[in-house]
């Protein structure tokens, strides 16, 4: 183990040397590479997702690279170096299980998911001192908007302010779908209807988050579904020579959607 962390690390340097370094990988800095950084990310979620555990090892190898790509960038500039990142994790791990590495006691994952809350509020609120502290302090801004939708909607929560139950925001979902429908009735600008679709989509987050539904699994799991039922509409169309006609496709969408229900 150490020996292959240690020969990446040793990579990394060589990309990143000046004189005898990659051209690409020495010009790089934190902001050009974070891109790749999310990018690895999505693909090791991918490969979760369809279940390919040799895709999940190399994606969780590009993921470790970007990594240590970081580092090594961090620690050009004199800032932290790759095992101050490890031993940054490690200490928080052990400080954030105080019931498995202490001797705290904690009876259920629901009170560990409270408990691993409560420690990251206090060390919000240490890293904040002297500054106005907000429940919604933290929360990444570059994270995939839907996400940042339902973190924010949790931490709101904290405070009580939350709707009482997931039925209670199926009016407000509504709500929003007639705001928005008056807006493009009324031939409202680009940046009216944005807003509205804007607030109907963090709505039907909200939604999610009540259900304790990932809304991000949930839309890919609809764009596959969408994308499973559309490559079958185009085979048979090809087949049976029909063109752009809405109607004949929408004849083929439904008799897929059957087939694939009865299947």
């Amino acid at each position: 183990m150490s020996r292959s962390l240690d020969h990446l690390l040793a990579i990394m340097a060589r990309l990143r040397d000046k004189e005898r370094g990659c051209p690409w990988d020495r010009e790089q800095d934190f902001a050009t590479i974070a891109p790749y950084t999310i990018e690895e990310a999505y693909e090791v979620a991918d490969a979760i997702a369809r279940e390919d555990m040799p895709a999940l090892k190399d994606e969780l190898g590009d993921l470790l690279f970007q990594v240590v790509f970081h580092a090594r960038m961090a620690e050009e500039r004199g800032l932290f170096d790759f095992d101050d990142v490890a031993a940054a994790i490690a200490d928080k791990m052990v400080r954030r299980h105080p019931h498995v590495f202490g001797t705290a006691k904690v009876d259920s994952a629901a009170a560990q998911s409270a408990a691993w809350e409560e420690h990251k509020a206090q060390e919000r609120r240490a890293r904040a001192a002297g500054t106005r502290d907000s429940v919604l302090d933290g929360v990444a801004l570059a994270l995939p908007a839907l996400l940042r939708a339902v973190k924010i909607q949790k931490r709101a929560a904290r405070i009580g302010f939350d709707w009482p139950q997931a039925a209670a925001i199926l009016p407000k979902i509504a709500e929003e779908m007639e705001e928005l429908s008056r807006e493009i009735e009324a031939h409202g600008g680009r940046e009216a209807i944005a807003e509205e679709l804007g607030d109907l989509l963090f709505a039907v987050a909200n939604l999610a988050r009540k259900l304790d539904i990932d809304p991000e699994a949930a839309l890919r799991g609809a764009t596959a579904k969408f994308e499973r039922r559309f490559r079958e509409v185009e085979a048979q169309a090809a087949a049976a020579g029909i063109g752009p006609d809405l109607e004949a496709l929408e004849a083929l969408w439904q008799a897929v959607k059957t087939a694939e229900r009865e299947a």
